[in-house]
C-alpha cells in the first residue's frame, strides 16, 4: 500500500464542483431576492 503525502492529492475538481456551488447559490439568492421585492411592490 503506497504512503499518503498530505497536500499531493489533485483537487481541481473538487475546487471546480465547490465554486459552481457558490455561484449557483448566490445567483438564486439574487432571484430570490429579486422576487420578494417584485412581490413587494406588486402587493401580490
Amino acid at each position: 500500500m503506497a504512503e499518503h503525502k498530505h497536500g499531493t492529492m489533485d483537487i481541481t475538481d473538487q475546487e471546480n464542483t465547490f465554486n459552481g456551488f457558490i455561484s449557483f447559490t448566490k445567483n438564486a439568492v439574487f432571484v430570490i431576492i429579486a422576487v420578494l421585492i417584485l412581490l413587494a411592490l406588486t402587493g401580490a
